[in-house]
């Protein structure tokens, strides 16, 4: 029996689910922080990668996490500069309001699940 009524949505829900406890393997178990460092991580990665790219990146997405790529997302300033050291930067600096994290396992470890 379908859980929500709708296999599209159980199938994201379900994938995302994965996504998250794969996550949590490697830097904790908090569902919360999991999320976070997910949407951080593809936030920062979207800035970056050019609209071509992104869109068909957001194409292999769960639907569910597809939602939270997009958020806020503006093409028009698509891409800023690829710079290794401030991507990492920038991870940390809005991973900053959770526990402490190293950017550089959040960033392995989302281009791990990826």
């Amino acid at each position: 029996m379908s859980a929500t009524g709708l296999d599209v949505f159980d199938k994201t829900i379900q994938t995302t689910n994965t996504w998250l406890d794969e996550i949590n393997a490697v830097l904790g178990p908090d569902r919360q922080v999991a999320w976070k460092v997910l949407s951080v991580v593809l936030h920062k990665l979207r800035d970056r990668i050019p609209v071509e790219l992104s869109a068909h990146l957001s194409a292999e997405l769960p639907l569910l996490v597809r939602g939270v790529y997009y958020d806020q997302y503006q093409p028009a300033k698509q891409p800023t500069d690829w710079d290794l050291e401030q991507f990492i930067h920038e991870v940390a600096k809005w991973l900053s309001d959770t526990r402490p994290i190293d950017p550089r396992d959040a960033v392995r470890t989302v281009f791990s699940v990826l």
